[in-house]
């Protein structure tokens, strides 16, 4: 638990970014019949049947002092697809980082060996070498800071029916880019001192 906290009082440094990592899942909705558009006063109105169109996976990471966050969707959250977020930083997004600290849960697809389930060995084990994994303790998921950016994408962005994952890969996307525009963060303020004030029933007792 103490590693997560240690983690995010460490100073920026763009050579070793801290990228914390999570997601959820989002079903596809579909109208099945035509709204009544808003008038003066009054809100859009629709009708409460729907029909179901499976659902899709948002994947979120972000690093909060540089204020960035990515949003990926995909059909579903394999090993597969955890592979290639984690292939995604170091190949994409910090090119020129010597580390990368990947803060995520503890989900068994969340293992630097997805990479060797999804690449030639070769290359799986040059992707290995400059990601860090900070697992989150269990069932203490809310230290990471990931969660706190999918909460705001929930109620910023598709707070409404959506029928596809185009459409849901076209609104996540310009809300990430407005928000990157806008270089939001996070003012994390639980420190390690705090853990051992608020959770001390954790520690082992010394007499």
């Amino acid at each position: 638990m103490e590693d997560i906290p240690e983690l995010y009082c460490q100073p920026y440094d763009p050579k070793i970014p801290s990228v914390c990592t999570d997601g959820q899942s989002r079903q596809l909705i579909g109208e099945t019949g035509r709204g009544i558009p808003a008038g003066p006063g009054k809100p859009e109105r629709t009708d409460y049947e729907y029909e179901r169109n499976g659902t899709a996976d948002i994947s979120m990471s972000t690093e909060p002092p540089g204020g960035q966050r990515y949003v990926g969707v995909t059909e579903r959250r394999t090993s597969s697809d955890r592979a290639v977020a984690i292939k995604e930083p170091a190949d994409v997004r910090y090119p020129g980082a010597d580390l990368i600290r990947l803060v995520c849960d503890n989900l068994n697809t969340h293992k630097i060996g997805a990479l060797y389930g999804t690449f030639p060995p070769e290359q799986a084990g040059q992707i290995a070498k400059r990601p860090e994994i900070h697992h989150t303790p269990e069932h203490g998921s809310r230290l990471n800071i990931a969660g706190i950016e999918l909460s705001a994408l929930t109620r910023q962005c598709p707070d409404r029916r959506i029928p596809d994952i185009e459409t849901l890969r076209n609104e996540t996307g310009t809300w990430e880019r407005i928000r990157n525009g806008q270089q939001k963060s996070v003012d994390w303020q639980f420190t390690t001192e705090d853990a051992r004030i608020k959770l001390r029933r954790l520690y082992p007792i010394f007499k």
